[in-house]
């Protein structure tokens, strides 16, 4: 089956609940982004991916830049695999809160005004035909995709550390994980 894989965005300029909604990477977020690319140039070219996707936000967009520019490839954007949607009527200003409530808890059990179950189901459909593929995405998307595919409820089923590399295979119907990426030992950024 096709290899697939999730990358979570590299170190970026600020982290949630600072005032940039939209940050790009620091300096070590960079040297994370050309890391990641090497990494999976790395690979064995049955497996190495062909193909760059990318959330819309800014952190991803960078993140993938240095592997699209190897590959000669215009990252596709997929809004499916960008942050995990905030309740319409909760204030910017809240999000941290709410946020971190969310992640003590499980899928079931998040508080807003959308189906936080289909929207985990959504991230993972839209990898299904994306074989070969680099997809950067984020913490909470990343960990939808992780704990639907091992049975976790939770919502942080693991903690992937900034540029890490998830790995899955796809035959177009399922997902199957094949390895987590490398943990954080802090907290989330």
């Amino acid at each position: 089956m096709p290899r697939l894989y999730l990358i979570r965005h590299a170190r970026p300029t600020s982290s949630w609940g600072q005032g940039d909604d939209d940050p790009g990477l620091d300096a070590q977020g960079q040297a994370q982004a050309k890391a990641a690319c090497e990494a999976l140039l790395g690979l064995p070219t049955e497996v190495r991916p062909q193909q760059v996707a990318s959330s819309p936000l800014r952190r991803c967009r960078e993140t993938a830049r240095p592997l699209a520019a190897a590959l000669g490839r215009d990252p596709e954007v997929i809004a499916a695999v960008g942050e995990i949607p905030t309740p319409r009527a909760l204030a910017a200003d809240a999000r941290p809160a709410w946020l971190a409530n969310a992640f003590d808890g499980c899928w079931a059990d998040i508080v807003g005004d959308l189906d936080y179950e289909a929207w985990r189901r959504g991230v993972a459909e839209s990898l299904l035909s994306r074989g070969r593929t680099a997809v950067f995405s984020h913490y909470v998307a990343i960990n939808a995709v992780v704990s639907l595919l091992t049975g976790d409820e939770r919502v942080i089923a693991f903690r992937p550390d900034h540029a890490s590399i998830t790995e899955l295979e796809t035959d177009g119907r399922s997902l199957t994980l094949i390895a987590k990426g490398r943990e954080a030992v802090t907290s989330v950024l």
